[in-house]
């Protein structure tokens, strides 16, 4: 399947969609609950485990379903995660002079989301 294949241009639309939707769900729900911005935060790190969840156990299982991997991985995940809002809400808080929030926001995101990855993918190869 070529890269601009309508069937995975959908996959990829559609995907992207529905993750923008949970990630609008999880800032509703959780953002404002404090000084991190836990909504971000727990979006990226849900969508950096479905992502590693998704390179590991679905490229071996269903190999010939780009259209599939290029749905959850590519359209979900990535509008699921956002780099951008990480970025402006880290900026808000130094901005603000929380400076502390702000490298605490860094590195729980940053870390986190490899620790998160390392561990789902790491159990997926088991």
């Amino acid at each position: 399947m070529t890269p601009l294949h309508p069937l995975l241009l959908l996959a990829v639309f559609v995907g992207g969609g529905l993750g923008s939707v949970l990630r609008y769900l999880f800032g509703a729900w959780l953002n404002g609950r404090g000084a991190l911005p836990w909504g971000t935060l727990a979006a990226n790190l849900a969508a950096t485990a479905l992502l590693a969840w998704v390179v590991t156990r679905c490229a071996d299982r269903w190999p010939d379903q780009q259209a599939l991997q290029a749905g959850l991985a590519i359209g979900l995940c990535g509008g699921f995660s956002t780099f951008s809002t990480f970025s402006a809400d880290t900026q808000r808080l130094m901005a603000e002079g929380q400076w502390t929030w702000a490298l605490a926001n860094v590195a729980v995101s940053v870390i986190g989301c490899i620790a998160i990855f390392a561990y789902v993918s790491g159990l997926m190869r088991r």
